[in-house]
């Protein structure tokens, strides 16, 4: 869950990688797994699809324990808002989810009225604002 994800987690970012067009994307799931590797496309073993993941600094090390690096993946389910606007999370979002254009390298970003489902005022769009949540 993004919540349990913290700053420290993500330290040793240094890109994230985008496999599709997340402009288009009011959400994108993020979470924290254990991979093989630094970098490169990892194995995605998920329902649904990878849209994205995080390339860690060449000075990232390994977990002792396991040998792997955690590495933050972008993904979406058969049943999200963008494949189904009118379904389960038409006008909500999955605990995980958070708005792409609040993503960069070593921020978790957040989640905000957009990818909540919910339209901002028009005096907010007036003036060009959006909250968090």
């Amino acid at each position: 869950m993004s919540s349990l994800i913290s700053e420290n987690d993500l330290q040793h970012e240094t890109a994230l990688v985008w496999l599709e067009d997340v402009t288009r994307l009011d959400y994108v799931r993020q979470s924290l797994d254990r991979l093989p590797t630094r970098s490169g496309k990892p194995a995605y073993h998920r329902d649904g699809r990878m849209v994205g993941y995080a390339v860690l600094a060449a000075e990232a090390k390994a977990s002792r324990a396991s040998g792997t690096f955690r590495r933050r993946v972008f993904w979406l389910l058969p049943h999200d808002r963008d494949a189904e606007p009118d379904g389960l999370y038409a006008g909500s979002a999955p605990a995980e989810a958070i708005d792409p254009s609040t993503l960069q390298p070593r921020t978790k970003g957040r989640k905000t009225e957009r990818s909540e489902g919910g339209p901002p005022s028009s005096a907010m769009r007036a003036l060009g604002i959006t909250l968090p949540l």
